[in-house]
């Protein structure tokens, strides 16, 4: 994917900002050079690489992330937390209402 210097300036409309050719031209620039580094990282087979909880974690795996269970680990205590809250419904507090 590539932008067009047309799409740059209705991009630069649409976002209110008041851009020069020369300011146009060099966004277009970058934006491209972004879009091509997407297009070369979307080309790379990544099918038996395993995620990484840090990409430091590949080169020195002392410093990655101990990372534990996703287990419940406290009882529910919602009710007791609501309870002397003004207004409750359905297990969510009640607010006033301050957007009109």
């Amino acid at each position: 994917m590539s932008l067009t210097l047309a799409d740059v300036k209705r991009i630069a409309n649409l976002a209110k900002l008041d851009i020069s050719e020369s300011e146009a031209n060099s966004t277009l620039d970058k934006l491209n050079g972004i879009f091509s580094l997407v297009e070369q990282l979307k080309a790379v087979d990544t099918t038996d690489v395993a995620p990484l909880s840090h990409p430091i974690a590949a080169l020195l795996p002392e410093l990655s992330l101990r990372l534990r269970e996703d287990v419940v680990s406290e009882v529910n205590r919602r009710e007791d937390y609501q309870q002397p809250a003004p207004a409750t419904q359905d297990g969510l507090y009640l607010v006033p209402k301050v957007i009109e």
